[in-house]
């Protein structure tokens, strides 16, 4: 009865899956704020020009540079895995298959970008780099592959889980990089929303607008974000890649995918390989797993809207909640961002990728769960996709359907310890975040023409 299913090194990924080759309808363009597709010079201030390209490619596969599969080597391929204790544990006839992204050094799936993007900046003479980060995954993987090329890290951490989650900033620090809580006094973007609220508990969108800013105000600065753009998506398509191997390996292949999204990288880059299969007409189901309280893709708008929170960076058709939603602070702080990626939002309103939104107290019930059949403490963002998995195997358990079952379990939950105190405590409260508070929200989106708005 096999558990682990290993590649060899050999057998690591040469290229990245550009879902865009395969997609029926050809991407939305990012906008300016008067409704102008947006070129390439609007981001070459805070990007290099190779992730540019990235952005705007629609070729299939892109070529990994041996110096990023060299620190990749580091912990990839990470292994497969077969669940068969929590298969026991729920009595289903479903197998339910996970990969394990907690294997990183940063305890994630982020540094699989956050590589790419500090070797195209360091390759662009590039001194320094700014972030934002929510649980701390992603920062903490920006300040380890900074480390690995030579780069000054500055991050602006939600301040909710800057306050919540110390360790995950002492993992930053180790890796030598700068971490402040956002919204902050050093930027012009934080002190406007604190002026407005001074007892902020910050959001994904309003830590974005200071990184951008002080990204965009030198030039040798530069910014990086960990989730939501064309190319963050296409550098963890490795992820999908490796299960795809290692399921044939198995001699099997899933009916549903499952991953959790906020930005999207965690969902893409699981889902989007399995997408060529999907566009080629092979049967499988991707879903996209969120939190109740921050449902961009179940309760959201399909529109054009800024990332970041003031409108520093271009319009994006997206799913959103609206620039200036600021989600209640769940302890899935990765997942607690306003809108989502744009290409997996046009494949979930094109009807070719799905979503659910799960409340925070199920989540955590199947980390406990899962801690307790698999060995794995996971990450409250990964927990999402687990009880999207939960709830199938017993639905399967039901109707005696044998379903194979496949999710990304997206990062170890070491650092969120405290969370899962405050679980066992009941102290934690799930969250369904008001209509009336969306609509509100979504009442200040931009308003621009566009054909395809």
């Amino acid at each position: 009865m096999k558990t682990k299913i290993l590649l060899k090194e050999a057998d690591m990924p040469t290229h990245w899956y550009n879902v865009m080759a395969d997609m029926p309808n050809p991407p939305t363009p990012p906008l300016d704020p008067n409704g102008n597709p947006v070129g390439p010079e609007a981001l070459a201030a805070i990007f290099p020009e190779e992730l540019i390209k990235q952005e705007m490619s629609t070729e299939r596969w892109i070529k990994i540079p041996e110096e990023i599969r060299d620190v990749l080597r580091l912990w990839r391929p990470s292994p497969l895995y077969r669940a068969h204790r929590l298969e026991q544990a729920l009595n289903t006839p479903a197998k339910i298959y996970y990969k394990n992204e907690a294997v990183s050094p940063a305890g994630s799936h982020k540094p699989n970008t956050a590589v790419a993007q500090a070797y195209y900046n360091k390759q662009a003479g590039i001194k320094r780099l700014t972030t934002e980060t929510g649980a701390g995954q992603w920062g903490s993987s920006l300040a380890l592959a900074g480390q690995m090329f030579g780069l000054e890290v500055e991050v602006y951490m939600v301040k909710i889980s800057y306050e919540q989650k110390p360790y995950r900033r002492s993992m930053m620090h180790t890796w030598g990089a700068s971490v402040y809580p956002s919204p902050s006094t050093r930027t012009n973007a934080g002190r406007q929303i604190l002026e407005q609220h001074p007892d902020s508990e910050g959001s994904l969108g309003i830590a974005i607008s200071e990184a951008v800013e002080l990204a965009a105000s030198r030039d040798d600065t530069n910014y990086a974000l960990g989730s939501v753009l064309n190319h963050v998506l296409l550098h963890q398509t490795v992820i999908g890649e490796e299960a795809k191997k290692q399921m044939e390996m198995a001699g099997d292949y899933p009916d549903m995918i499952f991953a959790p999204c906020g930005g999207g990288s965690n969902f893409g880059g699981i889902a989007f390989p399995f997408f060529a299969d999907k566009a080629a007409g092979r049967e499988v189901q991707l879903v996209a797993v969120e939190p109740t309280s921050c449902p961009s893709l179940t309760k959201g708008l399909y529109a054009y809207d800024f990332g970041d929170a003031i409108g520093l960076t271009p319009l994006l058709k997206m799913y959103t909640l609206g620039h200036n939603f600021v989600p209640p602070g769940i302890h899935a702080g990765g997942l607690r961002y306003h809108g989502d990626s744009a290409l997996v939002s046009q494949l979930h309103y094109e009807g070719l990728v799905d979503a659910l939104a799960v409340p925070q107290l199920e989540t955590f019930e199947a980390g406990v769960l899962f801690a307790r059949t698999e060995a794995i403490i996971p990450a409250p963002e990964a927990t999402h996709a687990i009880a999207a998995v939960i709830r199938e195997a017993k639905r399967c358990a039901e109707s005696g359907e044998p379903k194979t079952l496949l999710f990304n379990l997206s990062g170890h939950g070491h650092f969120d310890m405290s969370s899962y105190d405050r679980f066992f405590a009941g102290e934690l409260r799930d969250y369904d975040y008001p209509e009336e508070a969306i609509k509100a929200s979504l009442a200040d989106l931009p308003q621009v023409k566009f054909p395809q708005n």
